[in-house]
């Protein structure tokens, strides 16, 4: 299975997204999820977390996990994550992780990502529209 995530802020810290899309035989799946305040950053860790949690449930044997976030990559490979903030968040991921028998995180640039990108720029304008209701 193929996770591209994305989180996105107006702001930092500011009304956040997720993008989300799972790709695997007979999938196709695309989420835009308001997250609410959040910096830039922990958005992009929530969105890999949300990720995870969406893909877990179809029982994938193997997960490619995309994002444009070298800070989550890099504390995810390390298993650690400098900002305290991020520690929660990355512990989360890091079990979910456990859960997969292959599981492999990999940098794409943002027009590599774009999916992912759009579906979390969508989920702030979600919110904003919600807000104003």
């Amino acid at each position: 299975m193929e996770i591209y995530v994305d989180g996105a802020s107006s702001g930092n810290p500011g009304q956040s997204g997720a993008g989300i899309v799972l790709i695997a035989d007979g999938i196709y799946e695309q989420h835009a999820v308001p997250l609410g305040l959040y910096t830039n950053h922990e958005a992009e860790f929530i969105a890999t977390k949300l990720g995870l949690e969406l893909a877990l449930p179809k029982q994938p044997t193997l997960i490619r996990l995309y994002t444009d976030s070298k800070i989550v990559i890099e504390s995810i490979e390390k298993k650690h994550a400098k900002n305290l903030l991020f520690k929660p968040l990355l512990d989360e991921i890091l079990q979910l992780i456990e859960q997969v028998p292959l599981f492999f995180i990999e940098w794409k640039n943002v027009a590599q990502n774009k999916q992912a990108d759009q579906l979390a720029r969508q989920a702030i304008q979600k919110a904003r529209r919600q807000n104003k209701a």
